[in-house]
């Protein structure tokens, strides 16, 4: 019986990977120059940080690829996010990353422009800005979401 369930189980994950590149391969080029990316206040982060989306659309099923910029001095709550796993690049400014369901600072790791990471769903964690503006780009499936365990500490 639990070879049967685990046949299924690749068996519908082969099936939407299929459907996702079929989705991904019908999709319009989409090319932004630096000047051209938007960056707005977005419900789903905290005041303060803004998200530009520059491939798919967050809200819906599918691939997308967002950029939060993340002023000077910010903290992010710890919060998690629902979806499946995401990866992140941190492009500009030094990232504090730490996780966690609560505000810890010991366990902020210092991540520079560069580096590439990921998050598994469900799993808190933290950020804060501390020494400059970061930018940081994130692909993920969506439809996302944030929930948010602890607001940040002043």
């Amino acid at each position: 019986m639990r070879s049967l369930a685990n046949a299924l189980s690749c068996a519908a994950a082969l099936a939407l990977s299929a459907s996702l590149a079929q989705a991904q391969q019908d999709a319009p080029a989409v090319t932004y120059a630096p000047a051209d990316i938007k960056f707005m206040a977005n419900p789903a982060n905290p005041a303060g940080a803004q998200t530009a989306v520059l491939f798919g659309n967050p809200t819906q099923s599918g691939l997308f690829v967002t950029r939060v910029k993340i002023p000077a001095g910010f903290k992010v709550p710890p919060h998690w996010h629902p979806e499946f796993p995401r990866t992140a690049v941190v492009l500009s400014g030094t990232l504090y990353f730490g996780r966690g369901d609560t505000w810890d600072e010991s366990k902020l790791e210092a991540r520079p422009a560069g580096t590439f990471f990921t998050e598994a769903p469900k799993q808190p964690h933290f950020v804060w800005a501390k020494d400059g503006e970061v930018i940081i780009q994130i692909t993920a499936m969506g439809p996302t979401g944030t929930v948010v365990i602890e607001q940040p500490k002043k």
